[in-house]
């Protein structure tokens, strides 16, 4: 850092006695996408910065001899500015200098936020805008301008005549990529000496792979990037990092980026955990794929070892149960129900070959186990395990005949051809999120490949996994050696079904991922309620003689109104985007020192205690406070929100409960603008006009 800002110096300074142009060699104008818009309402901003030939000014980290560009915002009240939005730059060596640049044009997008209650009419918006422009092979020179905007605040949203351009700077922005699988560990521990190299390794094919640094405090990333190895679908890049003063970054934020050498990459945003700062294990070395028969036999071996992997283990416990039970069939039966299963899974496979193969030729990225980051898959995965597993414990039985009702049967019992085939098809599902020794060269392998060759790599895992069961299925005679049927069996099968409800936890957590703590929640209870409801229908209507129809209806309503309130009201399960609010409350970290700063400040407090574990906290968070009305009024009335957090055990919490004669959680309090003023305590059970009334008597 020291020699880049040495560089930098040197370069400005011949920037200020070079001689000039009138006009600086980058102009800058600001533009909106909205001529008007409403209350409340968030409009996108861009500092587009035009460059004259062979000058170029810097992303947020200008590298060695760069400094970022700086926008000042004077905005009317009612009107707040957020980040800026950098696209992804191009990166450039002189010499020994690395820096990150943008040449012909830079657009730099901030969102503006409009209060819900910003003055209506014309409003004038401003920006100091200042950058440091370089020739190429030429002089640095630091500029600095003032752009101006109009924007109209009232009841109508107009786009403005630059609106269509807003989406084509936005393509040119880094991205998240939910599928992006990246890891960063210290390749030697730390010494007296400043300087440490470190490894990222990257799961992907894209080519001119590289690691663009956003930089930190006490520490920064060399420009220089070595390819150490780029092989089998995964890149494993060298970064020097240089220490300054402090401790050993902990984490790193940047952009993993694909084609770095072109002027406009593809970049995805990450924050790599370096766990401590301290060096993790050696990684193992891993089997290199030395042809397309190396990794078949990879791919084959690693999907015979994915039998025994806890992603399967439920699924081998079921089959083994159904092997027990066909022992006292026809070999050739067994051996039927043996191809069948096999047909399963083979099947599943050629469908997971076709879902990398078409993400692939889209352009994406493909992944082992990308399906679970579909909710749609997850949620309705982890209900069929849940069914599976009440089937199991005897909860209910699907055997009333029809035809819709004996396949179903055949799935929930195991046998048949079409419990066979369900067996495969469940045992792939269940299987990919598990990656066995020697399967994951194979699959980084295969990821890269042509479809065909994708295809082949896919049955070949399919075939591993299948393959114990078909070898039973052919010798009826090592059938012998399991117990001969008998009453066992019920309590075998119950016991089964174990394993199976362990899956549907991993799975619950698994969603944890897509919809939050609270979402898991959500589903969780709806979960409970599918319970409930298949109790009566087994309990009631299967096994029940009188009253039928009016457990049948209970049951029904029951799943009816589970589903309504907590997937589709609550999670939002099939587009979960929905259900994570952008906009929340600004919850800050409750104190007794907060809630006087607060008070000194002449300013609304509310605070909410709180606690995981508290489920009226969630209700009334939910129902109450992270509400728009209830966000719309903090804003408008510049409110503190405090969070007093006693999932675990907190004295000052405690003694603070009791100081208002709670004896635990859930207590909402509202503090006056007044300092001298008393705090308003909430019932227990919030509504929406409970909390704004109080926000507005606190007001007075």
């Amino acid at each position: 850092m020291r020699n880049g800002i040495l560089a930098l110096l040197c370069c400005s300074l011949l920037g200020l006695v070079a001689p000039r142009a009138e006009a600086a060699a980058t102009q800058a104008e600001l533009l909106l996408d909205k001529d008007a818009a409403q209350p409340g309402a968030t409009i996108l901003a861009s500092v587009r910065l035009t460059m004259a030939p062979r000058w170029h000014t810097y992303w947020r980290n200008g590298g060695d001899v760069g400094l970022p560009t700086k926008i000042v915002w004077a905005l009317p009240a009612g009107i707040t500015a957020g980040e800026i939005q950098w696209p992804v730059p191009g990166k450039y060596f002189a010499n020994t200098l690395t820096s990150y640049e943008y040449a012909k044009e830079a657009v730099l997008l901030v969102p503006l936020k409009l209060a819900a209650n910003a003055p209506a009419g014309t409003h004038e918006l401003s920006a100091k805008v200042s950058w440091l422009e370089c020739e190429t092979g030429g002089s640095c020179v630091p500029s600095k301008t003032t752009v101006n905007a109009t924007l109209r605040i009232g009841t109508e949203t107009k786009p403005s005549s630059s609106a269509p351009q807003f989406s084509d700077w936005q393509k040119l922005l880094p991205t998240q990529k939910p599928d992006l699988v990246a890891t960063a560990r210290w390749e030697a521990p730390a010494s007296t000496n400043d300087t440490r190299p470190l490894l990222i390794e990257w799961i992907t094919s894209a080519p001119k792979p590289d690691f663009f640094p956003y930089g930190g405090e006490g520490f920064e990333v060399a420009g220089p990037t070595e390819v150490v190895s780029n092989a089998g679908g995964k890149v494993v890049l060298r970064k020097q990092v240089k220490k300054s003063e402090g401790e050993w970054p902990k984490q790193l934020l940047g952009l993993l980026v694909e084609r770095a050498d072109e002027p406009h990459p593809t970049g995805y945003e990450v924050n790599l955990l370096l766990a401590d700062g301290s060096p993790t294990a050696p990684a193992v070395a891993k089997a290199e794929i030395t042809s397309f028969a190396h990794a078949l036999l990879l791919a084959f071996l690693g999907g015979l070892i994915l039998n025994i992997m806890p992603c399967v283990l439920p699924v081998i416990a079921l089959k083994i149960f159904g092997f027990v039970n066909q022992a006292k069939e026809s070999p050739a039966r067994v051996r039927q129900l043996g191809l069948v299963y096999c047909l399963g899974v083979l099947v599943s496979f050629v469908v997971l070959a076709g879902v990398v193969i078409g993400v692939q030729q889209a352009g994406r990225n493909a992944s082992w186990g990308m399906q679970f980051q579909n909710p749609i898959f997850l949620v309705s995965m982890v209900t069929l395990v849940t069914l599976v597993a009440l089937n199991l414990f005897g909860l209910f039985e699907v055997s009333l005949g029809g035809g819709a009702m004996t396949a179903a049967s055949d799935l929930a019992r195991k046998e048949g051809p079409t419990g066979a085939f369900f067996n495969g098809i469940l045992a792939t599902a269940l299987a990919t999120p598990c990656t066995a020794p020697l399967l994951a060269p194979a699959l980084g392998f295969a990821f890269a490949q042509p479809p065909l060759l994708i295809l082949l790599l896919f049955l070949a895992i399919g075939l591993g996994l299948a393959l114990p069961y078909l070898l039973l299925s052919f010798q009826p005679a090592w059938l012998r050696y399991l117990p001969k049927p008998g009453d066992w069996m019920v309590h075998f099968k119950h016991a089964m079904g174990f394993p199976m409800l362990a899956t549907a936890i991993w799975l619950l957590w698994v969603s944890t991922k897509i919809f939050g703590r609270d979402g898991a929640l959500w589903l969780g209870l709806f979960l409970v309620v599918l319970s409930l409801a298949v109790w009566i229908w087994g309990e009631f209507v299967q096994r029940g003689g009188k009253r039928r129809g009016l457990a049948m209806f209970i049951s029904l309503a029951l799943l009816g109104g589970a589903y309504a309130y907590a997937l589709e009201g609550q999670l939002h399960w099939r587009n979960p985007a929905r259900a994570t609010e952008t906009d929340g409350i600004d919850w800050q970290p409750w104190s007794l020192e907060a809630v006087t700063k607060a008070r000194a400040e002449g300013r609304v407090v509310l605070v909410d205690f709180t606690a995981d574990w508290c489920f009226t906290c969630k209700a009334n968070l939910s129902s109450s406070l992270e509400i728009t009305a209830t966000r719309q009024k903090l804003k408008a009335l510049n409110a503190v929100a405090l969070l007093a957090d006693n999932t675990l055990e907190t004295p000052a919490i405690i003694s603070e409960l009791k100081k208002f004669g709670r004896a635990g959680v859930p207590m909402v309090l509202v503090y006056p603008a007044d300092p001298k003023a008393a705090p308003l305590i909430l019932p227990t059970l919030l509504t929406p006009r409970i909390v704004l009334e109080a926000l507005d008597k606190a007001a007075k």
